[in-house]
């Protein structure tokens, strides 16, 4: 997606969307490339694989937590 583009999906400015994506960058998950005169930025899910590899022991540990916290939730209301 063109850099130009990405502020209309959030409520932030251009520059701080420039801001977001340099970060982003730099933790390298997601590319640039220059096509014309547009800068475009795509997500890298390959870091986000390895955090999720990471969690998937804990999982079941926040399901069940998630759920109780839920169920909680609907009894109080």
């Amino acid at each position: 997606m063109p850099t130009s583009e990405l502020p209309a999906f959030f409520d932030l400015s251009r520059p701080a969307v420039a801001e977001h994506l340099q970060v982003l960058r730099r933790a390298s998950l997601v590319r640039d490339e220059q096509v014309g005169r547009q800068r475009r930025y795509h997500l890298a899910a390959e870091p986000l694989a390895e955090v999720e590899d990471w969690l998937h022991p804990f999982e079941h540990s926040w399901r069940a937590r998630l759920r109780s916290l839920a169920d909680t939730a609907e009894e109080n209301t």
